[in-house]
């Protein structure tokens, strides 16, 4: 027996004519974009990084799903817009996504499914993820085409929700949930990710963002020896075991300087003196002053820029401690308000490839789902990068990248000698698709 195709009912006539809308297409894909992405989870190599540390004890003859072809999926997945492992169960015949596994769209074997999916996620020990987490660093490192002269790390962390009784989750008062808070640290000049750690729902001691940067840093000058760094963060991460620690790798640092009684009262007659310059003519009085300081906890005196200033709302002041040279307002305004533009890329990060997905118990777990969205973050920030420096499109947020790159209806059509794909003539960004694969498909592995 024949079975029924599928039709929309109770379309409204158009022109005094009526719609039949049914699902006889052919094989197609709204998600044509993801072929575009393979070629840069290829030339990345992503899959090699998130798999090659993880233990395979299956027999290699009854091996269906290979771990790169899984962790591969799961991030186009993820770059696309289905953040769930469940979406994968409603994916498996897609033949964009087939494609972009490397199988044939009507012959190839189709996709793995959720609890294939969700036992990959749970392979990971501690000593496996932490190789993932060096191999991450040395993409990062690898990604360059040529080796800096310098580089900006920027450190900071975010509030994760947690979801029931999983391990780091803990109350945050000032989150006002329980959750994780995940370190991230990202490469400020180029946007490019450097690391995602999942760690309990608290604030990190100076030991602990020590500890972390010592390994990050590291790693990075074994890739490149000589290459100048500056490490920039918030005031939590302004401690003695960061600050030695910089002094001791010769990394340069600039970190916000938690205000206290003492730098109170050193502020006060700066706050006043503004105060006191102001006008009608004048509403805003900034000014900046350099001197040296040594907290309780802190081994010997160091810089600290004071940022004082006085509006209609009224007074404040703001501390940096750095070992650069140069003016104040430079090193306060040029250098360290920089760092502000972090936030959008952890936004990216955790808004649109939902790096907030951490539902699992354990925290291992977690923690390889966070490489996983860090590969999603990889895979949409070079498609971003891929397009010309003036274009609009180096601007945009990862949301306007994927619905014009990658939501993009595509017909597929297997054939004997070449598999064909075709996608709506009508298609609004096809010009710039061409210049982002082939600026893509130009770059060296």
């Amino acid at each position: 027996m024949t079975q029924a195709t599928p039709f929309l009912p109770g379309l409204s006539p158009v022109a005094g004519k009526p719609l039949a809308a049914t699902f006889d297409a052919g094989l197609m894909s709204s998600d044509g974009g993801v072929i575009v992405l393979r070629q840069i989870a290829t030339r990345l190599g992503l899959a090699d990084v998130v798999t090659s540390s993880l233990p395979d004890e299956r027999d290699p003859t009854r091996v269906v799903h290979p771990y790169a072809d899984m962790a591969l999926v799961r991030m186009m997945a993820i770059a696309a817009g289905y953040e769930d492992c469940d979406d994968l169960d409603a994916l498996r015949t897609d033949p964009a996504f087939k494609i972009a596994c490397g199988r044939a769209p009507e012959t190839g074997l189709d996709l793995m499914s959720q609890p294939t999916l969700s036992r990959l996620e749970n392979l990971a020990d501690r000593r496996a993820l932490h190789r993932i987490g060096l191999g991450m660093i040395d993409l990062f490192c690898r990604s360059w085409e040529r080796v800096p002269s310098s580089i900006v790390l920027d450190i900071d962390d975010t509030d994760d929700p947690a979801h029931g009784q999983q391990e780091l989750a803990l109350f945050n008062a000032h989150a006002g949930t329980t959750c994780f808070q995940p370190i991230k640290i990202f490469e400020a000049t180029s946007g490019k990710p450097v690391l995602a750690l999942i760690r309990p729902g608290k604030r990190p001691s100076a030991k602990e963002a020590a500890h972390i940067l010592r390994h990050v840093i590291g790693r990075i000058r074994l890739n490149w020896p000589q290459v100048k760094i500056l490490v920039r963060g918030d005031s939590h991460y302004c401690g003695e075991p960061v600050i030695a620690l910089m002094k001791k790798l010769g990394c340069d640092y600039i970190l916000g300087l938690a205000i206290n009684s003492r730098l109170a009262a050193l502020a006060e007659p700066w706050k006043q003196q503004c105060d006191l310059y102001r006008s009608n003519w004048r509403p805003k009085v900034r000014r900046f002053h350099q001197f040296r300081y040594a907290a309780d906890s802190w081994s010997e005196e160091r810089k600290v820029i004071a940022r004082v200033e006085a509006t209609d709302m009224g007074q404040d002041a703001r501390f940096v401690v750095t070992n650069l040279e140069g003016r104040g307002k430079v090193l306060y305004e040029k250098v360290y308000c920089a760092r502000g533009s972090m936030e959008n890329l952890i936004k990216d990060m955790k808004l649109y490839t939902r790096s907030d997905k951490t539902a699992c118990h354990r925290w291992q777990a977690n923690q390889f789902r966070l490489f996983l969205h860090m590969g999603a973050y990889w895979v949409l920030h070079s498609l971003r990068r891929a397009a010309p420096k003036r274009s609009i499109w180096r601007g945009a947020t990862f949301e306007t990248i994927r619905r014009a790159f990658v939501k993009v209806a595509v017909r597929v059509e297997e054939m004997k000698s070449r598999i064909k794909l075709a996608f709506p003539a009508s298609y609004p960004h096809r010009a710039m698709l061409i210049a982002l694969t082939g600026s893509i498909t130009a770059q060296p592995p």
